[in-house]
Protein backbone atom coordinates (compact mmCIF):
# COMPACT_ATOMS: atom_id res chain seq x y z
CA UNK A 1 0.00 0.00 0.00
CA UNK A 2 1.00 3.57 -0.64
CA UNK A 3 2.28 5.95 2.18
CA UNK A 4 0.25 8.50 2.76
CA UNK A 5 2.03 12.04 3.03
CA UNK A 6 0.76 13.81 6.48
CA UNK A 7 -1.28 17.08 5.29
CA UNK A 8 1.33 19.79 7.51
CA UNK A 9 -2.51 20.40 9.25
CA UNK A 10 -4.45 17.47 10.53
CA UNK A 11 -7.30 16.94 12.60
CA UNK A 12 -7.96 13.46 13.91
CA UNK A 13 -11.50 12.68 15.11
CA UNK A 14 -13.03 9.53 15.81
CA UNK A 15 -15.81 7.12 14.94
CA UNK A 16 -16.56 7.64 18.80
CA UNK A 17 -14.82 6.81 22.22
CA UNK A 18 -12.21 4.11 22.55
CA UNK A 19 -10.95 3.85 19.54
CA UNK A 20 -7.69 5.05 19.51
CA UNK A 21 -6.96 8.52 18.76
CA UNK A 22 -5.05 9.60 21.20
CA UNK A 23 -2.90 6.25 20.31
CA UNK A 24 -3.17 7.43 17.00
CA UNK A 25 -1.97 11.16 17.62
CA UNK A 26 1.10 9.55 19.51
CA UNK A 27 2.27 7.78 16.39
CA UNK A 28 1.67 10.98 14.39
CA UNK A 29 3.79 13.02 16.59
CA UNK A 30 6.26 10.52 16.93
CA UNK A 31 6.70 10.33 13.13
CA UNK A 32 6.42 14.00 12.79
CA UNK A 33 7.93 15.78 16.10
CA UNK A 34 5.13 18.54 15.27
CA UNK A 35 2.74 20.22 17.47
CA UNK A 36 -0.35 18.67 19.08
CA UNK A 37 -3.03 20.68 20.49
CA UNK A 38 -5.98 19.40 21.85
CA UNK A 39 -9.00 22.03 21.91
CA UNK A 40 -11.23 20.45 24.58
CA UNK A 41 -9.71 18.40 27.06
CA UNK A 42 -12.97 16.73 28.95
CA UNK A 43 -11.43 15.01 32.33
CA UNK A 44 -8.17 16.02 34.80
CA UNK A 45 -8.41 13.06 37.31
CA UNK A 46 -6.15 10.82 35.43
CA UNK A 47 -4.64 13.30 33.58
CA UNK A 48 -5.04 14.40 29.90
CA UNK A 49 -4.41 13.06 26.66
CA UNK A 50 -1.68 15.85 25.91
CA UNK A 51 0.26 14.89 29.16
CA UNK A 52 -0.25 10.80 28.05
CA UNK A 53 1.43 11.76 24.49
CA UNK A 54 4.11 13.31 25.71
CA UNK A 55 4.94 10.50 28.51
CA UNK A 56 4.32 8.23 24.56
CA UNK A 57 6.77 10.33 22.91
CA UNK A 58 9.24 11.85 25.08
CA UNK A 59 8.83 15.26 23.43
CA UNK A 60 9.82 18.29 24.98
CA UNK A 61 6.77 20.58 26.13
CA UNK A 62 7.34 22.74 23.61
CA UNK A 63 5.79 20.23 21.38
CA UNK A 64 2.66 20.62 23.40
CA UNK A 65 -0.15 23.82 23.03
CA UNK A 66 -2.37 24.15 25.95
CA UNK A 67 -5.71 23.25 25.80
CA UNK A 68 -8.46 26.19 24.84
CA UNK A 69 -10.82 24.35 27.54
CA UNK A 70 -10.06 22.18 30.32
CA UNK A 71 -12.70 20.62 31.68
CA UNK A 72 -12.79 18.43 35.06
CA UNK A 73 -15.41 15.60 34.45
CA UNK A 74 -14.85 13.18 32.08
CA UNK A 75 -18.42 14.16 29.99
CA UNK A 76 -19.19 15.22 26.49
CA UNK A 77 -17.70 18.64 26.57
CA UNK A 78 -21.50 20.54 26.36
CA UNK A 79 -21.98 18.87 29.66
CA UNK A 80 -18.86 18.77 31.41
CA UNK A 81 -18.63 22.85 31.23
CA UNK A 82 -21.97 22.81 32.69
CA UNK A 83 -20.54 21.55 35.30
CA UNK A 84 -18.09 23.65 35.52
CA UNK A 85 -20.06 27.11 34.94
CA UNK A 86 -18.10 27.00 31.62
CA UNK A 87 -19.91 28.24 28.29
CA UNK A 88 -18.09 26.98 25.05
CA UNK A 89 -18.15 29.15 21.98
CA UNK A 90 -16.81 28.69 18.46
CA UNK A 91 -15.04 31.68 18.49
CA UNK A 92 -12.77 30.53 21.78
CA UNK A 93 -10.80 28.43 19.05
CA UNK A 94 -8.16 29.56 17.09
CA UNK A 95 -5.41 27.22 15.73
CA UNK A 96 -2.22 27.51 16.48
CA UNK A 97 0.78 28.48 14.63
CA UNK A 98 2.96 25.43 13.83
CA UNK A 99 5.55 26.92 11.59
CA UNK A 100 8.70 25.83 13.22
CA UNK A 101 7.68 22.06 14.15
CA UNK A 102 6.13 21.79 9.92
CA UNK A 103 3.32 19.36 11.24
CA UNK A 104 0.37 20.18 13.54
CA UNK A 105 -1.89 17.52 15.44
CA UNK A 106 -5.00 18.39 16.41
CA UNK A 107 -6.96 15.60 18.49
CA UNK A 108 -11.00 16.39 18.80
CA UNK A 109 -13.24 15.01 21.69
CA UNK A 110 -14.89 11.97 20.77
CA UNK A 111 -16.76 12.02 17.32
CA UNK A 112 -18.38 14.43 14.87
CA UNK A 113 -21.33 14.70 16.65
CA UNK A 114 -20.07 15.43 20.15
CA UNK A 115 -21.94 18.88 21.27
CA UNK A 116 -19.98 21.77 22.45
CA UNK A 117 -22.75 23.64 23.25
CA UNK A 118 -26.95 23.52 23.22
CA UNK A 119 -26.23 24.19 18.92
CA UNK A 120 -22.82 23.47 17.85
CA UNK A 121 -20.87 20.58 17.26
CA UNK A 122 -17.35 19.16 16.87
CA UNK A 123 -18.24 19.11 13.56
CA UNK A 124 -18.79 22.86 13.79
CA UNK A 125 -15.15 23.40 15.19
CA UNK A 126 -13.75 21.61 12.63
CA UNK A 127 -15.25 23.56 9.67
CA UNK A 128 -13.95 27.00 11.89
CA UNK A 129 -10.39 25.51 11.87
CA UNK A 130 -10.84 24.59 7.97
CA UNK A 131 -8.67 21.31 8.54
CA UNK A 132 -7.96 17.78 6.91
CA UNK A 133 -9.49 15.02 8.87
CA UNK A 134 -8.34 12.11 9.42
CA UNK A 135 -10.87 9.49 11.06
CA UNK A 136 -10.28 6.77 13.53
CA UNK A 137 -12.20 3.69 13.47
CA UNK A 138 -12.09 0.60 15.59
CA UNK A 139 -11.75 -2.54 13.23
CA UNK A 140 -14.01 -4.78 15.43
CA UNK A 141 -17.56 -5.58 14.66
CA UNK A 142 -19.84 -2.23 14.29
CA UNK A 143 -16.85 -0.25 12.26
CA UNK A 144 -19.23 -0.46 9.04
CA UNK A 145 -22.41 1.43 10.32
CA UNK A 146 -19.94 4.07 12.62
CA UNK A 147 -17.52 5.17 9.99
CA UNK A 148 -19.69 5.57 6.78
CA UNK A 149 -22.13 7.77 9.22
CA UNK A 150 -19.20 9.85 10.59
CA UNK A 151 -17.89 10.16 6.68
CA UNK A 152 -20.94 10.83 5.58
CA UNK A 153 -21.69 14.18 8.10
CA UNK A 154 -18.29 15.74 7.15
CA UNK A 155 -18.88 15.33 3.36
CA UNK A 156 -22.29 16.82 4.35
CA UNK A 157 -19.94 19.98 5.76
CA UNK A 158 -17.73 19.66 2.72
CA UNK A 159 -14.63 19.14 4.58
CA UNK A 160 -11.84 17.33 3.25
CA UNK A 161 -10.60 13.91 4.41
CA UNK A 162 -6.96 12.38 4.34
CA UNK A 163 -8.51 8.77 4.81
CA UNK A 164 -9.14 6.84 7.25
CA UNK A 165 -7.52 4.32 10.42
CA UNK A 166 -8.73 1.55 11.70
CA UNK A 167 -7.07 0.60 15.09
CA UNK A 168 -7.10 -3.26 16.34
CA UNK A 169 -7.36 -6.97 15.10
CA UNK A 170 -7.37 -6.58 11.28
CA UNK A 171 -10.99 -7.51 9.28
CA UNK A 172 -10.36 -7.62 5.60
CA UNK A 173 -14.17 -7.34 5.40
CA UNK A 174 -14.55 -4.22 7.49
CA UNK A 175 -11.76 -2.97 5.47
CA UNK A 176 -12.95 -3.38 2.33
CA UNK A 177 -16.77 -2.10 3.31
CA UNK A 178 -15.50 1.41 4.68
CA UNK A 179 -13.57 1.60 1.12
CA UNK A 180 -16.33 0.30 -1.36
CA UNK A 181 -19.76 2.21 0.64
CA UNK A 182 -17.08 4.70 1.72
CA UNK A 183 -15.52 5.95 -1.41
CA UNK A 184 -12.72 6.82 0.83
CA UNK A 185 -8.99 4.63 1.59
CA UNK A 186 -8.22 2.74 4.77
CA UNK A 187 -4.76 4.80 4.64
CA UNK A 188 -3.71 2.31 7.72
CA UNK A 189 -4.66 -0.74 9.22
CA UNK A 190 -2.70 -0.72 12.62
CA UNK A 191 -2.67 -4.07 15.10
CA UNK A 192 -2.30 -3.61 18.41
CA UNK A 193 1.23 -2.00 19.61
CA UNK A 194 3.38 -4.56 21.49
CA UNK A 195 3.95 -1.40 23.86
CA UNK A 196 3.72 2.35 23.50
CA UNK A 197 7.28 3.87 23.31
CA UNK A 198 8.78 6.37 21.30
CA UNK A 199 10.22 3.29 19.52
CA UNK A 200 7.30 1.57 18.89
CA UNK A 201 5.37 4.73 17.66
CA UNK A 202 8.37 5.97 15.34
CA UNK A 203 8.30 2.48 13.54
CA UNK A 204 4.69 2.35 13.26
CA UNK A 205 4.19 5.39 11.43
CA UNK A 206 6.77 5.04 9.26
CA UNK A 207 5.60 1.55 7.94
CA UNK A 208 2.34 3.46 7.00
CA UNK A 209 3.11 7.19 6.73
CA UNK A 210 5.30 9.92 4.69
CA UNK A 211 5.78 13.22 6.90
CA UNK A 212 5.43 16.51 4.41
CA UNK A 213 8.68 18.50 3.92
CA UNK A 214 7.39 21.69 4.59
CA UNK A 215 4.73 23.06 6.02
Amino acid sequence: MEKLILPPRLFITGTGTDVGKSVTAAMLMAGTRGLYWKPVQSGLEEGTDAQWIQRATALPDRHFHPERHRLRRPLSPHAAAALDGVRIELDDFQAPDPASFHHLIVEGAGGVLVPLNERHFMLDLIVQLALPVLVVASSRLGTINHTLLTLQALRGRRVSVAGVILNGTPDQSNRQAIEHFGKMPVVAQIEPLPAITPQVLRTTFTRHFAASAAI
